[in-house]
């Protein structure tokens, strides 16, 4: 063998167990890591930095009868889903969290959801319902997932802080389109927050929350959440402690 293949298959090798490594290191991506993990922002750029998909953030076992399913939105620093992923978390749910790439328009990444949600369904058959918990973007990708679902168990939808109305920019290129009514065996819950107290809306002269859609339930947030502002980010924990 030559020196330069010698140095190729060295290459090769390297690269291969780099790659090993950072798919290793994803499957250690759990609940329990990023709980030890002392900086909440940190917690958030490991959970950030999982493969675009389903990930699940827990082992699962066959007393978890809901499928929960955590969408981030758009420009996510992840730091704001750590607390709310702990307060869901119970014996009953398999918490997961999906990964997409939100610089994008939603269509390829429902057709993810919709195939990584079916592929767990065959596989974990005590399954019973599936949970959807979109914020912002990702509330939107869920409510337009929702309009699209043709499994049989039950789906809960929650869009908390989501443009639901639509932005010039996604109803143009992304061809959206606003769910008309809640489908059979659906379930969808609309979480606004106050329009000029979140920072990702006030600049609007609307409200991009504001929609008409038959069979939804809808909620207002308060002003105040903890004595802080209830704005966008903190509206996930709001809700989470609502639906806990």
């Amino acid at each position: 063998m030559t020196r330069i293949s010698v140095l190729i298959l060295f290459i090769i090798t390297l690269f291969n167990s780099c790659s090993d490594e950072e798919s290793l290191n994803q499957d250690k991506i759990n609940l329990e890591l990023l709980n030890s993990l002392n900086d909440v922002f940190d917690s958030g750029k490991k959970l950030m930095s999982m493969t675009n998909g389903l990930n699940e953030l827990e082992l699962h076992n066959v007393n978890q009868e809901i499928l929960f399913i955590a969408v981030h939105g758009n420009g996510s620093r992840g730091y704001e889903w750590i607390y709310p992923l702990n307060v869901i978390n119970d014996e009953n749910n398999l918490i997961s969290f999906f990964r997409w790439n939100d610089n994008s328009c939603i269509n390829s990444s429902i057709k993810l959801l919709d195939h990584s949600i079916k592929d767990r369904l065959k596989k974990y058959k005590n399954i019973e319902k599936v949970i959807l918990f979109g914020h912002s973007y990702g509330g939107l990708l869920t409510a337009s997932f929702m309009d699209q679902w043709t499994g049989e168990i039950p789906l809960e939808v929650h869009s908390i802080a989501s443009p639901l109305k639509g932005l010039d920019s996604i109803s143009f290129f992304c061809e959206y389109k606003i769910p008309k009514k809640v489908p059979t065996k659906s379930t969808f819950y609309e979480w606004r927050t106050i329009h000029l107290l979140d920072g990702a809306f006030k600049h609007l002269d609307y409200d991009p929350q504001n929609v008409e859609i038959i069979g939804s339930k809808v909620t207002r947030l308060p002003e105040k959440y903890k004595n802080n502002k209830l704005g966008h980010n903190w509206s996930i924990s709001w809700v989470a402690e609502q639906i806990k």
